[in-house]
């Protein structure tokens, strides 16, 4: 068990407010909260530095990156996996569902998918069992609708898995994040250096394999959602249609929908937006969406997502926090918030009896500069 802290003379970011204060921390759990300046003997001195919740990630393609770090290079898996843990860690993140592909393509060169999810799987889960990663490891499985493999790979996983969440995705062309062919093209042809032609037969034959397994798949990954006990997550909805069927399916969250619309429809659901830290930062969708920036000033914007930028999670909460002038709700986004989506009640916010999940840190202009991570109350980074 880690040893008994105190961490003194903090900018305690709280559910609803920022105060200067200390936290005693007692076997990894929050025991208490004091205000004031004082630093007690024995207690680190944090200078007035921000001290708030852990970060929640809930959907992340980091651990990929670390798998395949060229095209063609496969790296060991329990080295990737150790690598992406604590490269989290440095970032401030301390509980991360890591979001693996189940459906497949296979044998189909450059723009084919090979299936992974079950041996990724046990390898994280065993990794954890060992004790050899920082933070907290979760399950998310990307069900992929339009793919070949999806309900044999479904079947391959269980109850006893613990899988966190599940979330619907189709990229069949022409639609959701790629409803702009123009923009899928520029994206698959400078990835995969697809000629016009094989980007075209690429094309058709996307398009004609979601069409013949999509409502089946659709169905059957929901049903897999509520026999795991996962939380049940939209993708890339981009129409109030979409937003309706997802309702219809029970979703609790939507992941980066694509138009105001979408994210107008998703509040009216009661389902919570989620948008990518990225977004928000470089002030714009890659993919030519909807602005995060632009949710965030109309109040459809509920959590924030490193995507593919782990470091991009804290910064973006910092960002927003000077958006709304109220680094409280901000920092929710990246912390209670998810921890409420994903079923967690015992992390994300700063409170006795929660876990000592912690990240410290100061700001250099809108830049947050960490000064230490604690997971579970212990230093991390």
């Amino acid at each position: 068990m880690p040893d008994n802290l105190t961490l003194a003379n903090a900018t305690l970011v709280l559910p609803s407010e920022t105060l200067t204060g200390s936290l005693y921390i007692e076997k990894g759990e929050i025991v208490d909260i004091d205000t004031g300046t004082a630093v007690p003997k024995g207690a680190t001195d944090c200078g007035g530095d921000i001290l708030a919740p852990g970060l929640i990630e809930l959907h992340t393609d980091n651990l990929e990156r670390h798998l395949r770090p060229r095209p063609r290079v496969n790296w060991p898996h329990n080295a990737a996996i150790v690598a992406h843990d604590a490269e989290l860690a440095s970032t401030g993140i301390t509980t991360v569902f890591d979001a693996i592909r189940v459906g497949s393509i296979e044998g189909k060169g450059a723009t084919g998918w090979q299936r992974y999810a079950r041996t990724m799987a046990d390898e994280i889960l065993a990794m954890r069992a060992e004790g050899a990663l920082k933070i907290s490891h979760h399950l998310h499985l990307r069900a992929e609708i339009c793919s070949e493999t999806l309900l044999e790979e479904l079947a391959g996983f269980g109850p006893d898995d613990r899988v966190g969440i599940l979330s619907l995705m189709d990229h069949t062309p022409g639609q959701r994040q790629f409803a702009d062919l123009s923009q899928y093209e520029t994206y698959m042809r400078g990835k995969h250096g697809l000629s016009q032609e094989d980007f075209d037969t690429h094309v058709e034959a996307r398009v004609a394999l979601g069409a013949r397994v999509g409502p089946d798949h659709e169905i059957a990954a929901v049903e897999a959602a509520q026999r795991f006990g996962a939380v049940l997550a939209s993708h890339d909805d981009t129409t109030a249609e979409h937003v309706r069927v997802s309702a219809g399916h029970g979703i609790q969250l939507a992941e980066f929908p694509t138009t105001l619309e979408a994210a107008k429809a998703c509040h009216q659901h009661g389902i919570a937006v989620m948008m990518g830290a990225p977004n928000l930062i470089r002030g714009g969708s890659h993919s030519g969406n909807v602005a995060a920036e632009t949710l965030a000033e109309t109040g459809l914007l509920d959590i924030l997502s490193s995507d593919y930028v782990p470091a991009a999670l804290l910064y973006a909460a910092v960002k927003l926090g000077a958006i709304w002038d109220d680094l409280a709700r901000a920092m929710a986004t990246v912390t209670s918030a998810p921890a409420k989506a994903a079923g967690l009640v015992d992390r994300g916010v700063i409170a006795p009896g929660m876990r000592a999940d912690l990240v410290r840190f100061a700001r250099v202009g809108e830049v947050p500069v960490l000064h230490g991570v604690w997971s579970n109350g212990i230093r991390v980074a």
